[in-house]
């Protein structure tokens, strides 16, 4: 189910200095050649700093997200395991799937996963109750952001979130998608019977 991201690095080589001419004395000359001494180099020239063009993409992984009243979570970075995805224990916390796209990648589905609530109260994502088509949610990680319009809020049945939801596809354009639970708790089920999954088209370029 996960995606495997790979970077490709290009190592430039500097060109190899030609050979020195040393002059050599006319034949049948008298006179002694005399060869100049060697000059002392001078300072070499400063490095060139490369910098990335404007038309370079930006990519990031999240480190917060911010939903449209403006409330904002740290966005810590999740496995899966046994096919589980291990959403941070602190329910004000949420997960971002490290098998997902980085946030401005130009394919795939950027992840994001939180509790709805807890023994101790309401979770963070409580909030995606409330969102609606047309709302604007922001990625942020460090100076880089990404802003996102909600374009679909839907109800998936737990079992059919991995194989009928898409919210995994890491093939198509590159969208955000939000997780958590919602539906009837069953206990004797292990949890809530479906998720809540929001969708989102970003708004332009990551900056």
């Amino acid at each position: 189910m996960g995606a495997v991201l790979s970077a490709s690095w290009l190592v430039g080589c500097g060109a190899a200095a030609g050979p020195i001419a040393t002059p050599l004395s006319p034949v049948g000359s008298s006179s002694v050649a005399t060869v100049a001494p060697e000059e002392e180099p001078g300072p070499a020239p400063s490095a060139r700093v490369g910098r990335p063009g404007r038309t370079e993409r930006v990519h990031f992984v999240p480190e917060t997200v911010v939903l449209p009243d403006n409330a904002r979570a740290a966005v810590q970075p999740a496995a899966t395991v046994d096919g589980q995805l291990q959403v941070p224990e602190n329910v004000q916390h949420v997960g971002w799937w490290d098998g997902s796209a980085y946030a401005g990648d130009p394919f795939g589905r950027t992840v994001i996963a939180g509790h709805v609530d807890s023994t101790n109260g309401a979770g963070f994502f409580a909030r995606l109750l409330r969102v609606r088509v047309g709302d604007v949610v922001t990625l942020r990680a460090g100076s880089h952001r990404l802003r996102y319009k909600i374009s679909s809020v839907q109800t998936v049945a737990r079992r059919a979130l991995a194989t009928d939801s898409q919210a995994f596809d890491q093939s198509g354009a590159h969208r955000l998608v939000l997780i958590t639970c919602t539906g009837e708790y069953r206990r004797d089920r292990g949890g809530y019977e479906s998720n809540l999954v929001v969708v989102g088209i970003p708004l332009g370029l990551a900056r």
